[in-house]
């Protein structure tokens, strides 16, 4: 099984030209039926804090991924804006279907939205950690979305790994400035919780922000199973769930885990 990390230049605001990109850059990647792909947060938009104008009122970008799976066959774990009725904020969400509805079989709202960057004024946090996360099974393999800012906050990834989390998919529209951030945290999430971590990032410019790539899955052991760097591209990996249960096995920490709330 495989997992495709799709990595694009976002076009701001411009959802119709990130789909063609999208579609484009998948057609030149080797996907079979039953593997993953996965896109960068908000790959409609990028990360504008605009949701009058980024909000998937219409379903336009949910119907994208929607046919995407249909015609790949393929899980698409992607990411849009979305908005409740009566509600002055959006919501940063995660959202994932497979080949078979239309309908999604997960979505994800980020618990984390990024003060500094002003994303609490256009986007209310999501609230998901009262009870189990959300998740998704992959073939064998249970997984947990994350989105950008969550990186930093490694008690949400102790929760999913807790909860029997064995894979962690971060979409992220994460900077230039922090990119030595970027790949470090993303290798001690998937050490510390013996998981495999995929975080796909964006490339290219917004408005505001430089984006240096770095798209990287890394297995439970931490060691690297392929990364980008700075240009569009699809990451193609092999996952193997086997991996995750012999070395949890084999080395059991979460035996050992003392705190278990926060």
């Amino acid at each position: 099984m495989h997992a495709h990390l799709v990595q694009l230049d976002i076009q701001w605001e411009s959802p119709l030209a990130n789909y063609e990109r999208v579609q484009s850059l998948i057609d030149s990647a080797p996907i079979k039926p039953g593997d993953l792909i996965a896109l960068p947060e908000l790959f409609d938009s990028g990360f504008s804090l605009n949701t009058h104008l980024t909000n998937d009122t219409d379903n336009q970008t949910l119907a994208f991924l929607a046919q995407l799976a249909k015609d790949t066959g393929c899980l698409i774990h992607g990411s849009r804006t979305t908005r409740q009725p009566n509600h002055s904020l959006a919501l940063n969400c995660a959202t994932v279907l497979g080949p078979d509805s239309s309908d999604p079989i997960c979505e994800y709202h980020k618990i984390h939205p990024f003060s500094m960057g002003n994303e609490l004024k256009a986007y209310q946090a999501g609230n998901q950690t009262d009870n189990q996360l959300a998740h998704y099974t992959w073939n064998d393999l249970k997984v947990c979305p994350t989105i950008c800012y969550d990186l930093r906050f490694p008690e949400l990834f102790r929760k999913g790994f807790i909860d029997g989390a064995q894979m962690f998919v971060l979409g992220a529209n994460w900077p230039t400035a922090r990119q030595h951030h970027w790949r470090a945290l993303l290798i001690a999430r998937a050490i510390e919780n013996q998981a495999f971590v995929l975080g796909i990032n964006r490339t290219g410019n917004d408005p505001h922000l430089p984006y240096a790539g770095g798209t990287i899955a890394v297995d439970p052991k931490g060691e690297i199973l392929g990364e980008l760097g700075d240009q569009e591209a699809v990451l193609s990996v092999e996952i193997d769930p086997v991996q995750v249960q012999q070395w949890r096995t084999q080395f059991p920490v979460i035996n050992d885990i003392k705190i278990r709330s926060f």
